[in-house]
């Protein structure tokens, strides 16, 4: 069956190269084909993971060498995959829901021209993704790492003509790929170092026991922090986080594909599948925790003054990897929850922004949610849907946010040997971030579809979408209500992943888990009840008021774009400008002068070149002359000593 495992990469690879290189042969049928291969992939996916269930626990993880891929002296880089509990999770999550994406996008992008290539680049996407999690080493991660920077940017661009904001679309693409490659140098320094170190770039030798613990704490740290910061770029953690509003420029399956299955989750993994490194590095693993909690603050905030759907939504996604992210620098005891969350999330936040795009498509692509209310007699799919999605994220029991995110909680409460103080500070952020994440969604769900009277432009007629588009949601909204029931109860899933994470021991928390239960659900349910209060009893303006200076600030992102300028770009434009004068006024003129002096020499010396023989004649002489008169010179101080 391990024979099987390349063509998990293998298909939607295969589909993305006929799509992108077939032309318009291809038009009629391509996005079939798109559908068909990341379909098959889910197959194959399927039929991998009840192989590997019916395995021993101790055998579920399998090393499937591919080819040599470089060999040179003493040095064999080989390439590989790796199946075990961990990658096949999130094969099962990507192959799956990028397939219901794919056929929602059918319909979606009926009347795109180039739906076609839209089809290659998600399939282009799907297959990076895979190369990623199923990697056995982190040289083939960097490869799907870059692969699936490489897709979000055609993606993001994807429309970057024949629109009035194609030039915005096109900036945004750019935004992501540079940030995005800020976080890349982490991962090659990390590289660096493990390769220095341990002399090799494979899972099976740099996560080993030996290899970690010949590693000095300063060592593991260095390589801990340059992973945290290719985890930020790609999982838009703080504070690289700024470019993940703006990526909402591409279509929306692009966003319900780049949020729930494939690019924001990439961090998490690459933290999860080095946590032997972070065990032996306990700074780099506070400063993960760290950016996790600052994080789910700050998306969360931010996710409170948005009034744009899809970036609401991108908000509530930043701050739930962030809440990944602080599970995944707890250790044992946060792995399998931060992977956990990952995974209901990947299907609640799916239907979100499905939903989303479902609600845009009724209202011709207007994403103002002042401009939306009253949709749920319209929209009776979606409304239910997305209704189930946004029970889930509040961690509503039984629904499966409440299954994951409350075990984040309870592991934040875990209390820390030596550090009393952190069970306190991160467990009363994760309560907070709970509490916030009830307004904004109960805001973003009711603005939506309640209210007391519509808000919609002129000639608007909101009407479901075709079965295309509303079945993918309804798979979508069962996943969210029953997924994190399924594998919550009895702690299968966290049994599951114990083979890759190890086992953690049971610590009590600061807290009896009753009180930490009840007092996330009364913080959430006052949450919701204020935003419908606010925003389902009471009017909603149309146009957005001034509101507070948090309001504003949040609406500007807590004026990160600004910081970044401020601390990155103005000295980056500083440095570039005194390069550009060193190699203007220094480089160029400095060369310019030699020729100049060279002819200047010449100028001079081409006089004495008269073609007068007497002129050469008088000039040998004076230069015998010179020389007799040197000679002698020379014979008289020889003497005289």
């Amino acid at each position: 069956m391990i024979g099987l495992a390349p063509w998990l990469i293998g298909l939607p690879l295969i589909g993305a190269a006929i799509l992108l290189l077939g032309g318009k042969a291809t038009d009629r049928w391509g996005h079939w084909l798109g559908v068909l291969a990341s379909a098959a992939s889910a197959a194959v996916g399927f039929i991998l993971m009840f192989r590997m269930i019916g395995t021993a626990p101790e055998e579920r993880s399998v090393d499937h060498h591919l080819w040599t891929w470089l060999s040179a002296g003493g040095l064999d880089v080989d390439l590989g995959i790796r199946l075990d509990p961990l990658s096949m999770t999130f094969v099962m999550l990507v192959t799956f829901v990028g397939t219901l994406i794919h056929v929602y996008s059918v319909a979606y992008m009926d009347h795109d021209p180039h739906r076609r290539r839209f089809f290659g680049y998600l399939n282009l996407f799907v297959a990076a993704m895979l190369t990623l999690v199923l990697a056995d080493s982190y040289l083939l991660l960097f490869v799907g790492w870059e692969g699936v920077g490489l897709a979000s940017y055609l993606l993001i661009g994807f429309w970057d003509t024949g629109r009035p904001s194609a030039r915005e679309n096109a900036v945004a693409a750019k935004k992501a790929f540079v940030m995005n490659r800020i976080g890349d140098m982490g991962l090659i320094a990390a590289m660096a170092l493990l390769f220095a170190n341990t002399g090799a770039l494979d899972f099976a030798t740099t996560l080993s026991d030996d290899a970690v613990g010949s590693l000095s704490q300063g060592t593991a740290t260095a390589i801990g922090l340059c992973l945290l910061l290719a985890a930020c770029g790609k999982s838009a953690q703080f504070p690289l986080q700024a470019w993940l509003g703006d990526a909402m420029a591409g279509p929306t399956p692009v966003s319900a594909l780049i949020h729930a299955a494939t690019m924001v989750t990439a961090g998490v993994y690459l933290m999860v599948r080095s946590g032997p490194i972070l065990e032996a590095a306990p700074t780099a693993q506070l400063v993960v925790v760290i950016v996790g909690a600052v994080t789910l603050l700050f998306g969360a905030i931010v996710g409170t003054a948005k009034d744009d759907i899809k970036k609401a939504l991108a908000a509530s996604t930043m701050s739930q990897i962030g809440y990944m992210m602080l599970a995944a620098g707890l250790g044992p005891a946060g792995y399998a929850f931060a992977i956990f969350h990952l995974l209901t999330h990947g299907f609640f936040k799916a239907g979100l922004f499905l939903g989303a795009g479902s609600v845009m498509h009724a209202m011709g692509d207007q994403t103002d949610m002042r401009r939306f209310g009253g949709l749920s007699r319209f929209l009776p799919i979606t409304w239910i849907t997305m209704g189930l999605g946004w029970l889930a994220i509040l961690g509503i029991p039984p629904f499966s946010g409440f299954w994951s995110k409350d075990g984040i909680i309870e592991a934040a409460f875990m209390p820390v040997e030596g550090q009393p103080w952190r069970a306190w500070v991160f467990g009363s952020v994760a309560v907070l971030g709970a509490a916030i994440t009830a307004f904004y969604m109960t805001r973003l769900f009711f603005m939506t579809f309640g209210g007391r009277r519509p808000r919609w432009t002129e000639n608007q007629h909101p009407h479901e979408g075709s079965p295309l588009m509303w079945w993918p949601l309804v798979f979508l909204g069962v996943g969210s209500a029953a997924l994190g029931l399924v594998l919550g109860i009895g702690g299968a899933f966290v049994t599951w992943l114990e083979p890759v994470v190890g086992h953690a021991e049971h610590h009590e928390p600061v807290l009896p888990v009753p009180v930490i239960i009840g007092t996330t659900l009364v913080v959430v349910v006052l949450g919701a009840l204020l935003a419908f209060r606010m925003y389902a009893v009471q009017l909603v303006p149309e146009e957005a008021p001034r509101g507070s200076f948090l309001t504003r600030a949040a609406r500007r992102d807590l004026y990160q774009d600004a910081a970044n300028e401020t601390l990155v770009l103005l000295p980056a434009h500083g440095v570039a400008r005194l390069v550009q004068v060193g190699d203007r006024d220094v480089v160029d003129r400095g060369w310019s002068v030699l020729p100049q002096t060279v002819s200047w020499f010449g100028a001079v010396f081409r006089k004495a070149q008269s073609g007068y023989v007497r002129s050469y004649a008088a000039g040998m002489a004076g230069g015998v002359l010179v020389i007799a008169a040197v000679a002698w010179l020379v014979s008289g101080l020889g003497g005289a000593q």
